[in-house]
């Protein structure tokens, strides 16, 4: 067997199954929940065209504010990967009760800015009062569920740094199971039971209200909740987790695991919600170009972020497994983790960008019966097969640096490509186009932009890696 042949098969085989057995169950747990997203969707728009309205205004509320919770939470995987690879097993616990402080305040602070802040931010976008009501509704039911949620997100994240990532998803099926059934007994009330079970049904249940975009809220906040209280019931029973014991002595707060955890959370959690704020700040920038042009971004960026889940998985499974190796003071073998990675990354690029080739004419005609939405949105894959290459490789470069707990360079780089590069080249070139070469590209600029921010980021984060893993302190687990 040739050296390469035989490296193949004892280092990066053995490795790459390792981090599919991680990404895919965090695949899996991201798709779940992004499926009560749909449900929402999907049901109040059965209702109304006021409570589709409501959950969609209100949805570009909570949305952001639970992503950035999430990604603040997200730095306890690596503090905890690393942890464990040290066989600190002694250090987990209170690292683990210092997130769960933070999120508690971080899920209180959400729910007061969706119960205080949403009048005023209506009036100022000027959204119609029906949809404003509705929607205000719907938020105040929902901010019930935002403490939940972040106390899930950090239990989830403590989960994937031991290694053990397939809770999350079958926590997150739990939470869709929730989600559906709660969602239609409160958004449609009796009446939507009786068109199911007929009129056998008692009336006590057939004089249920139908709640609309209020009920949706609450089926939210429920789900939240059901999610949290299964998380804690299998980290408290599961023998996986004997060894930390997270549940057998509550740790008070310490001013230094909440700034460890501060130092390398908050910049992911910025970082994430710069790069929702991207798409949002595009979306808002093309509404004035027409509605064909709006359906045919909005469904094109659909299915181009399902496809993003697999990348981003493999990025989540990155940061366990190159804080693991730096936890057992492997800093060489760290870079091949961490190299292996990128080099996935890639393969999974090539799927993404096949899958939109092949069945991006296909998918949008699902979406869609109108001809010229399906040829725009068309023109958009074919822009997003481009940029798979450079999304893929950001998204893992980054969970790689996450690892060895570099997330301030990360938070820079990101804001530099994503909202300089990205949404300044794009909006020029959308709006005013390439000089000589063009007039102004409408959303195709935009899009261009998001292949150069993209690939600033690409390049920019790869040159971080390369600096990082070889710096004298990568020999130890990093420190803050």
């Amino acid at each position: 067997m040739s050296p390469i042949a035989s490296r193949l098969k004892t280092r990066y085989w053995p490795e790459t199954r390792l981090l599919a057995s991680l990404a895919l169950p965090i695949c899996g747990a991201q798709l779940a929940q992004g499926g009560m997203s749909v449900v929402d969707v999907m049901m109040t728009g059965r209702l109304n065209a006021t409570a589709l309205a409501a959950v969609s205004v209100g949805s570009s509320l909570w949305l952001p504010l639970m992503l950035f919770m999430t990604g603040t939470l997200m730095g306890v995987t690596p503090i905890v990967a690393q942890l464990l690879g040290g066989q600190r097993y002694a250090d987990i616990r209170p690292a683990v009760h210092q997130a769960l402080w933070v999120a508690l305040l971080l899920g209180v602070l959400s729910a007061s800015l969706l119960w205080l802040a949403v009048a005023p931010i209506f009036a100022l976008m000027d959204v119609p009062p029906e949809v404003a009501n509705a929607s205000s509704a719907y938020l105040s039911a929902l901010a019930f569920g935002m403490p939940g949620v972040a106390l899930f997100q950090a239990l989830r994240a403590f989960s994937d740094g031991m290694n053990h990532t397939r809770p999350s998803l079958w926590i997150s099926l739990i939470g869709l199971g929730v989600n559906i059934p709660s969602n239609y007994l409160l958004i449609y009330g009796g009446d939507g039971l009786a068109a199911i079970f007929g009129a056998w049904l008692p009336d006590v249940l057939q004089q249920l209200p139908p709640l609309g975009a209020f009920g949706c809220g609450i089926a939210t906040a429920l789900s939240m909740w059901s999610m949290t209280l299964a998380m804690a019931f299998y980290t408290h029973r599961g023998r996986a987790y004997d060894s930390v014991k997270v549940w057998q002595r509550l740790t008070w707060p310490r001013a230094s695991g909440l700034r460890e955890l501060a130092v390398v959370g908050l910049p992911i959690g910025i970082a994430i919600f710069v790069e929702v704020t991207l798409f949002t700040l595009i979306a808002l920038f093309i509404a004035s170009l027409g509605e064909i042009t709006v359906a045919a971004h909005q469904i094109a960026f659909s299915y181009t972020g399902i496809l993003f889940m697999l990348p981003l998985s493999l990025s989540m499974a990155l940061t366990v497994r190159v804080g693991n190796t730096l936890g057992q003071n492997r800093p060489a073998m760290a870079r091949l983790v961490a190299g292996n990675g990128v080099a996935i990354s890639l393969v999974a690029a090539a799927i993404n960008s096949f899958l939109l080739w092949v069945t991006g004419a296909w998918v949008i005609a699902l979406y869609t019966p109108n001809p010229d939405v399906q040829q725009l949105a068309v023109s958009l894959l074919s822009l997003a097969a481009l940029y798979q290459v450079s999304d893929s490789l950001q998204a893992n470069l980054a969970g790689a640096l996450r690892g060895y707990k570099d997330t301030r360079i990360v938070m820079l780089i990101t804001v530099l490509s994503y909202w300089c590069v990205g949404l300044g080249g794009g909006h020029w070139l959308g709006t005013r186009g390439a000089g000589s070469l063009s007039g102004p590209l409408g959303v195709h600029g935009y899009w261009l932009g998001l292949i150069a921010g993209l690939s600033t980021a690409a390049v920019l984060l790869g040159w971080r890696l390369h600096k990082i893993s070889r710096h004298p302190r990568a020999r130890g687990a990093f420190t803050t």
